[in-house]
């Protein structure tokens, strides 16, 4: 068992290795080359960079105490009580060599210690190492930013022991949440060869077919079921330097051509790498992104490809617009035609040499490059009657084990570098949705929300709204599942989706808006009841309700997290109460839930004052806060002690579903509290702190009365010290809630976050 890890080198990718193996509550011990004035110095410049890195290295700040740091001369001994030890030093043979040679005669003999080399051949690191230190030795890949990253390649040698790669792959995926796939010991492994060889292939057809860097990014991002940064975005972002290297690297271990442009290395010679020197293909001024023109180097205003076809593919599922990416007239379908030729012959003819099955070659450019689906899936979804005739156009020929067959998937099966089919293995603790839907596990589906049977007798509602936005369609669905629940022989409920940004963005505030502007306002009361009761039903059903969240779970989706029995949230969570950026505040029984965990925290103390509980909410939901981990979620008090954090989002429904099968022994519902409200005293306090945020110029008018209602609530509506119901404070949030959504400058805010996805401070 893996209890604690030590990261040798401390550059950026060391550091994030280290942050997240400590985000994981694991004790880590980093170590770098000493410095001159200072030992410690690299490492510690490298676990500073991490705590100051945007996005976060660490999913809290406060983790940094499980690393040690140290330096390689002074404190190898560090090591010796480490279950794995990380090389992560410079690219190249001679110094991870030397490297191993002073931890061989070191480390404990149960000891693993693997290097994350992008692409040295595991033989040649290995030579003049012993058989004991060979057999527990090998390559572990991980994608920078390695918090971020679904990826971790593992490529294990011939002498690798097999308990040796399970321990690291269960470590991999379970404790450091990552999707781990077995390379080759080949140059690049996977994703890097493909990946590469991708985007050296888009840069040489972008001036074969007289296209723009605009235009490009425009062709290979969404469209094609790829991230938004596309080609030249993620180029900035990785660092051109970095991009060069690879390749060059890449070239000279395989004898292909991996050649980029003579463009490109003039951008690197004059220092134009990307995000990190401030400009690479694009850059930023006075808030306008500029991009280049590789013809003449200078810098114009970003263009937008405005073309009717485009417009017309944007929401349809990914085999449309794969489908209809290929058609574009003129020179843009000409060129993603010949880019899906290049790419998918390179791919299906390396594929042998670098993986050991197709399954991990999809993988790993859907864990490493963010694809919403790998290669071989796409080719399946075109046809490979479609992709030989590609082939054909283009002069490739097919590789021997493809031929003849006429999908790459079928029937719970993949097609084996062997020619021959194969079982899809099975994991026994993933539960994906696509699955059950293929096996006929649907009960119940409307346009907004589903109804699945997980088997063992529980349940599972999955939104599948735009961006999970809860309305009507989705509470009625909630609604029908708990009676499903309640009138069969179910044993509960799990609330979660497959959704790859958000759990939930929160309810539908197009509808709300439309309606408000119509003076729907009985509607509007009724609606709002009708969300209140959903999340008390939640929480007072006579069966275990578990929710589990993940990336964005916002306003109404974080009211849904906070009234379960239990939640089972991914590490990545990124939820608050931020209604009060669009002129509301929370009214589905956020605000009281806020107020009822706080003050019940205080309640058991005799001298405590239930005042910093109001005070905690109220700046909670003021100021639209949002945690940016699950771990922060905690702190900020949206999970509670007893919620859990599952690492790996690939296991977040079935731990979800272990979760109501263990409260669902012997399970009774919690009874309805009585909160303390401190009336005048607490009103008085938070209109002081409004007033004074106002005078200081730091909020504006209409903030300041959306900052009285949200006190108006937290005090109960005034009056004396006392205890009310839960009803009686979803009564006061329900009027807060109108009053605001009634005002011009609250509807402003509204239609100006649904136009453009920022927030409006009018």
């Amino acid at each position: 068992m893996i209890k604690k890890v030590g990261v040798v080198g401390a550059g950026t990718m060391g550091s994030g290795i280290a942050a997240l193996v400590a985000s994981a509550g694991i004790p880590v011990v980093l170590l770098d080359i000493p410095g001159k004035e200072d030992r410690n110095e690299h490492a510690k410049r490298g676990l500073e960079r991490a705590l100051k890195a945007r996005p976060a290295a660490f999913m809290d700040p406060e983790r940094a105490r499980y690393v040690e740091i140290g330096n390689t001369e002074d404190d190898l001994e560090k090591l010796k009580d480490c279950d794995w030890v990380v090389e992560a030093i410079i690219e190249k043979p001679e110094p991870k060599q030397a490297l191993y040679a002073r931890l061989e005669g070191l480390l404990k003999p149960t000891a693993i210690v693997s290097s994350n080399t992008s692409g040295i051949p595991m033989r040649i690191l290995l030579e003049g190492r012993s058989e004991g230190f060979r057999r527990r030795f090998l390559g572990t890949h991980f994608f920078n930013p390695p918090r971020y990253l679904h990826l971790l390649e593992l490529i294990p040698t011939p002498e690798t022991d097999p308990k040796v790669l399970e321990e690291i792959r269960r470590f991999g995926e379970r404790i450091l949440g990552k999707g781990t796939v077995l390379a080759k010991d080949s140059p690049g492994f996977i994703a890097n060869r493909l990946g590469v060889y991708g985007m050296v292939q888009a840069m040489r057809l972008m001036e074969k077919h007289g296209l723009t860097i605009d235009e490009v990014d425009a062709l290979t991002g969404s469209l094609l079921g790829r991230p938004n940064s596309a080609t030249f975005r993620t180029a900035d972002l990785t660092g051109l330097d970095v991009l060069k290297m690879v390749a060059e690297e890449l070239s000279e271990a395989t004898g292909e051509d991996f050649r980029l442009p003579e463009w490109f290395y003039k951008m690197v010679e004059q220092g134009r790498l990307g995000d990190k020197t401030g400009g690479g293909f694009y850059k930023k001024e006075n808030g306008e992104r500029f991009t280049l023109d590789y013809t003449t180097f200078e810098y114009r205003p970003q263009r937008k490809l405005e073309l009717p076809e485009l417009a017309a593919l944007k929401d349809r599922p990914l085999e449309e617009r794969l489908k209809g990416a290929l058609n574009l007239p003129g020179k843009y379908g000409a060129f993603l035609k010949e880019l899906f030729a290049r790419t998918v012959h390179y791919t299906v003819t390396k594929a042998p040499e670098i993986a050991y099955d197709l399954l991990a070659v999809d993988q790993a450019l859907e864990w490493g490059f963010g694809w919403e689906e790998g290669p071989f899936k796409n080719m399946d979804a075109l046809g490979l009657d479609y992709v030989r005739q590609a082939f054909k156009e283009f002069g490739l020929e097919e590789p021997a084990w493809t031929r003849g067959k006429a999908r790459f998937y079928q029937d719970g099966q993949y097609l084996g570098f062997d020619g021959a089919y194969h079982p899809v293995p099975k994991r026994p603790d993933v539960i994906q949705l696509k699955s059950l839907k293929r096996e006929g596990k649907v009960l119940y589906s409307a346009k907004e929300a589903s109804i699945l049977d997980l088997g063992d007798g529980v349940l599972l509602l999955e939104f599948h709204s735009k961006m999970n936005a809860i309305g009507e369609g989705v509470l009625r669905t909630l609604e029908k599942a708990l009676r499903m629940v309640e009138e069969g022989e179910y044993l509960g409920l799990v609330i979660g989706n497959e959704d790859p940004r958000a759990f939930s963005a929160g309810a539908n505030l197009a509808l709300i808006l439309s309606l408000a502007q119509e003076g729907e306002w009985d509607e509007l009361r009724r609606a709002t009841y009708f969300f209140q009761q959903a999340t008390k039903a939640i929480r007072y059903s006579p069966f275990p309700v578990v929710v589990a969240p993940f990336g964005l779970t916002l306003g109404g989706g974080a009211e849904f997290t906070l009234h379960a029995d239990h939640v089972q949230a991914h590490a990545e969570l990124y939820i608050g109460l931020v209604e009060a950026g669009v002129g509301l505040l929370p009214a589905g029984g956020g605000t009281k839930e806020m107020l009822l965990r706080f003050t019940q925290e205080l309640s058991g103390y005799a001298q405590a004052d239930l005042f910093e509980g109001v005070r905690r909410a109220f700046e909670l939901i003021a100021t639209a806060k949002v945690a940016t981990s699950a771990l922060e979620a905690k702190k900020f008090g949206f999970l509670r002690d007893r919620d859990d954090i599952t690492m790996n989002r690939d296991f977040l429904i079935a731990d979800a579903k272990r979760k109501v099968l263990e409260l669902a022994v012997d399970y009774r519902p919690p009874l309805p509290p009585r909160i303390t409200v401190l009336g005048d005293e607490a009103l008085g306090n938070l209109k002081y702190a409004v007033w004074q945020f106002r005078e200081a110029g730091e909020i504006t008018d209409h903030e300041v009365r959306i900052g009285q209602e949200i006190a108006w609530v937290l005090s109960g509506g005034g009056g004396p010290r006392r205890e009310v119901s839960e009803d009686f404070l979803l009564e006061l949030e329900r009027e807060a809630f109108l009053r605001l959504l009634g005002t011009r400058k609250t509807q402003e805010r509204i239609a100006h976050t649904l136009k453009t996805g920022k927030p409006l401070r009018n």
